[in-house]
């Protein structure tokens, strides 16, 4: 009960407040800390060692003798890993590593509208009607570098049963390490990149070309939008490499924005976002970094599940 009160509330101070209230017994918001991260180092450990035990090839056991199997999804699942910053006690900014997990659930209609032909959609007609929805997520989120961060991912599937779905996707920004580790343990998994981190790279080069709010930087960013939408990679490749970078003052993240394009045409990516958009939903990881600022505790960050 005081673990729970102190994975939830915003504050250790807050939680002991409602421990108190809920038990009618008292405990201080240091005694409710240090039960709340003793916890936290026991669940971690645990996690650590399978993990770790699931990757020890020369001995392969069953999965089943390793973990115990927790919300499986049969048919339809996502997998979306990511990094992002958090600010811990004593220590600074630091990047956390995440992967969630989703169950991906055909959206049943509402509205009898007619809706516009798939054929003539652009991004913006269809993204205000998603077909899908994710839901049922787990976490698994640490300080970790990229191969550690595979283990969690792939104990997490493990325990979701991923790997015996009807249809495994990953929706990601494209970052190499999020490829590599999502390859390695999933090969199975349609990567299909994030629309909208596609998208506000293309803004950003838009902007620093034509110049921001200009009409030019509009209809050029428009128009590259438009052809990434129906998957004409190689076009929206061609357009970048004509612009004139001798001449753009910008971040070397902007200037990559050609090599980053023209290094995810292979038919591993998923670009046709007219046909996989569908996949692209709320993320789940803006819902679990909210979560983490209010969790900017101590470094025992790892291990962190929710099934909403």
């Amino acid at each position: 009960m005081a673990a729970r009160q102190g994975l939830m509330g915003k504050s250790f101070e807050l939680a002991a407040e409602a421990y108190s209230d809920a038990t009618g017994g008292h405990m201080s918001k240091d005694s409710l800390r240090r039960v709340t991260e003793g916890w936290g180092q026991v669940v971690e450990e645990k996690r650590e060692a399978e993990a770790k035990q699931l990757y020890v090839a020369e001995v392969p056991q069953p999965v089943s003798q390793i973990v115990t199997v927790n919300k499986p999804i049969q048919e339809l699942a996502n997998i979306s890993s990511d990094g992002g910053m958090v600010l811990l006690r004593e220590e600074g900014w630091k990047e956390v590593k995440m992967s969630v997990i989703s169950e991906v659930k055909p959206k049943i209609a509402t509205s009898t509208k007619p809706e516009v032909s798939p054929e003539i959609r652009t991004p913006r007609h269809a993204l205000s009607g998603r077909a899908a929805v994710l839901t049922r997520h787990s976490y698994q989120a640490g300080l970790w570098n990229a191969d550690e961060m595979g283990q969690h991912q792939y104990l997490e599937g493990a325990r979701r049963q991923v790997g015996s779905c009807r249809r495994l996707s990953s929706v990601n920004d494209g970052a190499p390490w999020i490829d590599r580790i999502t390859t390695n343990n999933y090969p199975q998994a349609v990567q299909i990149i994030d629309w909208y981190h596609a998208d506000e790279r293309l803004w950003k080069v838009s902007k620093a070309a034509f110049g921001e709010g200009s009409l030019q930087s509009q209809q050029w960013v428009e128009q590259q939008a438009n052809l990434l939408w129906h998957g004409c990679v190689k076009e929206v490749v061609s357009a970048l490499h004509a612009l004139d970078w001798k001449h753009i003052s910008c971040l070397d993240d902007v200037r990559q924005s050609p090599a980053y394009f023209e290094n995810r045409q292979s038919s591993h990516w998923k670009w046709n976002c007219r046909k996989w958009h569908q996949y692209r939903c709320a993320s789940p990881h803006e819902k679990a970094g909210s979560w983490l600022e209010t969790k900017k505790r101590s470094s025992h960050v790892s291990c962190i599940e929710r099934f909403p």
